[in-house]
């Protein structure tokens, strides 16, 4: 599952699969809470570093306007957005897109646990800036 030229590929395969043994073991019909905290058992379980329900602030023209809070960011480079829903919508996809650009991610992940099949997609913010320290 991991693709060498992907940047990030050891961390989202990691998270793939934690949310492929979750999807195992729940199925469908749940509340996305339920498979939010499955998934962060899941992760722990693996050793895999996150923050659940990370908050981030929101700025327009440089004006704080709010805070959005990602599902999961892990390992302070990935974003996650879980889903429960019957099948994922060009919306979902802009909604994920959005959080990384607002974050300057570069990387993240949509997964829905409402399909029969777990369906998940990597996102690339074309807009990413890289930060130096």
């Amino acid at each position: 599952m991991i693709k060498e030229e992907y940047k990030y590929s050891d961390i989202t395969s990691k998270i793939i699969g934690c949310s492929m043994e979750v999807h195992n073991i729940l199925g469908t019909g749940f509340q996305e809470v339920i498979y939010q905290r499955a998934l962060a058992n899941e992760l722990l379980l693996k050793g895999v570093s996150f923050v659940r329900e990370y908050e981030m602030p929101i700025f327009y023209k440089n004006e704080h306007i709010g805070t959005r809070r990602v599902d999961f960011l892990v390992e302070s480079v990935v974003s996650v957005e879980l889903k429960a829903i019957s099948q994922l919508e060009n919306v979902h996809f802009a909604q994920a897109l959005n959080y990384l650009e607002a974050y300057n991610l570069e990387i993240g992940l949509i997964i829905n646990f409402g399909a029969k099949k777990l369906e998940y997609k990597r996102l690339i913010n074309p807009r990413f800036k890289p930060t130096h320290s």
